[in-house]
């Protein structure tokens, strides 16, 4: 059994409602520190789904159980936010809009523009608007993450035949 705080609880909830970011603050960061190293311990039994005991600042309490890959993702949003990094949840099902997608990638709106009508992203259209699978742009992602190390070996290797220092 597991205890959490109720400050601990609602921000879990508020992160859970949105799709928008949440920057934890300095008080925030000390917090989930030392709350990620406690539930850490309990990451490694995955033969059962955690309870865990959520006691209210008035004495109420709640047992709560939680699927085990949720509880995964709970330890790993507060060691995030312990290291004060903000924490963004996205449903792997959501669509995004092309400045979102732009900002995941990390390029400008009118390059992702131009990345979908070329057709290295799917999207669909609503009315106007351009809208972009979570699951596509991440599927995009990890292809050109794995061209670019590709890329990089290769130009490894021809250091290392060229002795260039890199050994």
């Amino acid at each position: 059994m597991y205890q959490i705080s109720d400050r601990l609880a609602f921000m879990a909830l508020n992160t859970y409602k949105t799709i928008g970011s949440v920057a934890p603050t300095e008080e925030d960061a000390t917090i989930a520190k030392a709350s990620s190293r406690a539930l850490a311990s309990y990451v490694q039994d995955k033969t059962t789904d955690p309870t865990i005991k959520i006691v209210l600042d008035e004495g109420a309490t709640e047992t709560v159980t939680i699927p085990a890959s949720a509880f995964r993702l709970l330890v790993d949003i507060l060691a995030q936010m312990a290291l004060g990094n903000a924490v963004t949840l996205i449903p792997v099902h959501a669509e995004l809009t092309t400045q979102e997608a732009a900002d995941i990638l990390n390029v400008s709106r009118p390059y992702l523009v131009d990345l979908l009508e070329s057709g290295e992203i799917p999207f669909r259209k609503v009315g106007t608007r351009r809208r972009v699978r979570y699951q596509d742009l991440m599927d995009y992602k990890n292809r050109i993450d794995a061209q670019r190390m590709q890329t990089l070996s290769e130009l490894a290797a021809q250091a290392i035949e060229l002795n260039m220092g890199y050994e």
